[in-house]
């Protein structure tokens, strides 16, 4: 069996991001948070479209982590001092801004904004290093949707998601006017798919 390590590494990176987002979502093979109605395909509860990312997410894992077993070799390199001083970093970053977060404001202290927050600052931290840079800036980005989507609304949290994002690419932050073309196009195909077209009942606009 030539193993190719980096797949199968993030093979099960994905399975586990899947599982756990499953189990926060609503449920995962009968356990779980269930915070999150599913509802419909034409009524779409707001648990229905992360639950089917999750499940891609999930195949997609399994799928990788399937093919490295057998296209291998291809070994893992090892992390540098910086990279694992700003892994470490993240962590103990993200955990205390989860944790004193609901102490700062009382709107932090209700669902998963104080968790939302924390993961938004760990991930930020391990931009700090050129290895982890492109992994921090789109889970950021991911993080800075969910936090703003309810009283943001839907436009502000694709603005957010698409230039934290977009800043993960050095080709991209130097083509500032290709980045506003693009968000311009995501924002009419998102308001029109899902707004008008499936009627999802998200607020659209800042409910500050």
């Amino acid at each position: 069996m030539k193993i190719n390590e980096k797949d199968v590494a993030s093979g099960l990176f994905f399975i586990l991001v899947a599982a756990a987002g499953l189990y926060i979502n609503g449920g995962f093979l009968g356990i779980g948070l269930e915070q999150h109605s599913l509802g419909t395909p034409r009524r779409m509860g707001p648990g229905y479209m992360p639950m089917l990312v999750l499940w891609g997410l999930m195949i997609l894992g399994a799928l990788t982590l399937i093919i490295g077993l057998f296209e291998g070799p291809d070994p893992l390199k090892r992390w540098t001092g910086l990279e694992s001083g700003v892994f470490g970093s993240a962590i103990v970053v993200g955990l205390a801004v989860g944790l004193l977060a609901p102490m700062l404001s009382p709107a932090l202290s209700s669902g998963y904004a104080a968790l939302g927050l924390g993961m938004l600052a760990g991930f930020a931290t391990l931009c700090f290093s050129v290895g982890w840079r492109l992994m921090g800036f789109i889970c950021a980005a991911m993080c800075a949707f969910c936090l703003l989507l309810d009283t943001g609304g839907l436009m502000l949290a694709l603005v957010a998601t698409i230039f934290i994002s977009a800043a993960a690419e050095p080709e991209h932050r130097a083509r500032p006017v290709g980045v506003l073309g693009l968000t311009i196009f995501l924002l009419a195909l998102c308001w029109w798919v899902f707004i008008d077209r499936l009627d999802i009942r998200v607020n659209v606009w800042p409910q500050f």
